[in-house]
């Protein structure tokens, strides 16, 4: 019986050096191949090789680099660049990272470690949108955040919520710590926790992408409402938030 063991081993050397090649043009973007094999030192042949490869299963595209004044009439520079596929696989390794990360915080300090670490991690978030949120007129408050989330690459949006309940809909067509959050929760309840602070009424999460959910959406109260019909809060107490199943039970 042969041994496979050095088939074995070549072949994941191969596909660690071509994890290299695509974390490299990542990093610097488009490049051309005779940059990426002098930084890698790898020969003309081999770096060829495993462009070609990268190409194969979608993780790179190839582009013309533009003329430059000076240089002569021949073909433009071929320059391998990351497409979204390949982004999104480095995404997904950084998100196994992060959720090794806070799971080992849990074990070792507590689930409430996990609820701190999440708090602190949304406090730059929160102090960038609070003077954004502050200045909008009341009512233009919940658009106001949706902007600025959107801003940060969370395709946000607000609509009025529908008939028989007053109030406004949050809405967050991307997160890109779902695949995080749908091991540690804290992360998505210490971001509505955010939103009843910025908002100054209370809130609840109806949806979440990381719960399987096509949308994160947030219920927002009529600021009217909020202070007609509840009783006084105490000086410094924060509004109330929570995150509810759509049929209103909590979770």
């Amino acid at each position: 019986m042969k041994s496979t063991g050095a088939p074995s081993s070549a072949t994941g050397e191969a596909a660690g050096t071509r994890g290299h090649v695509a974390r490299l043009i990542l990093e610097l973007g488009p490049c051309t191949a005779a940059t990426l094999g002098g930084r890698l030192g790898l020969t003309p042949a081999a770096i060829r090789r495993h462009l070609d490869n990268l190409l194969a299963d979608g993780m790179i595209e190839t582009r013309m680099a533009r003329a430059q004044r000076g240089r002569g009439r021949g073909r433009p520079a071929r320059l391998f660049a990351i497409t979204d596929a390949g982004r999104s696989a480095f995404e997904h390794a950084y998100d196994d990272l992060a959720a090794g990360a806070l799971r080992f915080l849990a074990e070792t300090s507590g689930p409430q470690a996990v609820t701190e670490f999440a708090r602190h991690q949304l406090a730059d978030l929160e102090s960038r949108y609070a003077p954004v949120v502050a200045a909008a007129p009341a009512e233009q408050r919940v658009q106001a955040l949706a902007q600025a989330l959107s801003a940060d690459g969370y395709a946000a949006s607000a609509t009025s919520t529908p008939a028989g309940r007053a109030g406004t809909q949050l809405c967050q067509h991307h997160c890109p710590v779902a695949h995080v959050a749908a091991q540690f929760p804290e992360l998505c309840e210490a971001e509505t926790e955010v939103f009843g602070r910025l908002l100054g009424t209370p809130v609840q999460r109806l949806a979440t992408i990381a719960r399987g959910d096509g949308v994160c959406t947030t219920h927002v109260s009529d600021r009217s409402l909020a202070a007609g019909g509840a009783p006084d809060r105490p000086r410094g107490q924060e509004p109330m938030t929570g995150t509810r199943s759509p049929e209103g039970s909590s979770i």
